[in-house]
């Protein structure tokens, strides 16, 4: 291996590494508050970039569906007790789930979006992808809240296997790819630096300053942050704990669905692909042990090099490779903590 190969190797290592460490910011995010571990993080990525696939082919992606489907089940569910509590509250629920999935069907169906810029189709498509999170934590997580983390996470599997059904049923088998966003490409020496691989830094550091400045500036953020470090305390505090759920899948579903347009035209994207992908960054929230979104970044970064340069060494074991990468973190944690029974 010579230098340039190196900065190759190391140049999409950091490109990966920066979607991992967004979805790695994600699933930390959701378990401090929900104590989800939410394994369908990378089904977003996958139907963001397949919406936005869709929308380039002409066709109609089946998120709508997806989305007026549940906007339905949520009016029938909670929509009497909306009607009784009148008001305010009442006008803010229609807005939710019946206006804003009306609002988006009226935009596919008759604004033909294939005929979109594309920055305005990644728009439309992330419009559709956002509303899935507090959607299906309304309808999937929210009734067993309470449950033990265990008995969520067997929902969360469940979660995912459905909703890979459902890409399979919406997108079909084929592969996607969309055009980049910049075709430009520059030389820095030896090494061709292209303007997608900017896009994508830009992104990803672009949303995680929005990040810190929510968690810092914002009262919603400060509430996130304090069901995430005591949920009986921020409930004593009257900060509603479904809502924080709420919002942090929000948060969730719009990081996958950001990231799977990033990534859309540089690799081949398929129903099930965001799996895997999801998966790297479960490294990288691992490394920080689903608590330190600092420590989760920097490990998905690791997870993007180690795959990066494993792809060159061992092509066949990159991902073997990559996962095996958990082992000794999580050796080296179970010796440094102490056990402790989950609270009831």
């Amino acid at each position: 291996m010579d230098l340039q190969i190196a900065l190759l190797l190391a140049q999409d290592g950091v490109v990966s590494g920066a979607i991992y460490a967004l979805l790695a910011l994600a699933l930390v995010l959701v378990f401090a508050v929900t104590r989800v571990v939410f394994i369908p993080q990378g089904e977003f990525v996958a139907y963001g970039a397949l919406t936005l696939a869709s929308f380039q082919m002409g066709k109609i992606p089946g998120t709508l569906w997806l989305l007026l489907a549940l906007a339905f089940v949520i009016l029938l569910v909670d929509g009497p007790a909306a009607w009784r509590q009148g008001g305010r509250g009442f006008l803010l629920f229609l807005a939710q789930v019946v206006l804003y999935p009306a609002l988006m069907a009226a935009a596919v169906l008759l604004g033909q979006p294939h005929a979109w810029p594309l920055w305005a189709q990644s728009l439309l498509a992330l419009a559709l992808v956002a509303p899935l999170g507090p959607q299906l934590y309304r309808l999937v997580f929210q009734p067993v809240a309470e449950a033990s983390v265990l008995m969520l996470l067997i929902v969360a599997v469940a979660l995912h296997l459905a909703l890979v059904g459902l890409g399979l049923v919406f997108f079909g088998a084929e592969g996607s790819r969309t055009p980049p966003f910049s075709e430009a490409s520059w030389e820095v020496g030896s090494l061709v630096v292209s303007g997608q691989s900017l896009w994508v830094l830009g992104a990803s550091a672009g949303l995680i300053v929005a990040l810190y400045l929510f968690f810092e500036k914002t009262l919603y953020g400060k509430a996130l942050r304090a069901t995430a470090m005591n949920r009986i305390g921020a409930r004593l505090m009257g900060i509603s704990t479904t809502f924080a759920g709420k919002i942090a899948f929000l948060f969730a579903a719009v990081i996958g669905g950001a990231s799977g347009i990033l990534i859309a035209p540089i690799t081949t994207i398929y129903y099930d692909t965001g799996f895997l992908i999801g998966l790297k960054g479960f490294v990288g929230a691992i490394v920080g042990g689903l608590a330190s979104y600092p420590v989760a970044a920097a490990g998905a970064l690791l997870v993007g090099l180690l795959e990066s340069f494993s792809s060159f060494w061992a092509s066949a074991y990159k991902e073997v490779l990559v996962f095996t990468l958990i082992i000794p973190v999580l050796l080296w944690r179970s010796w440094q903590s102490h056990q402790v029974e989950e609270e009831e």
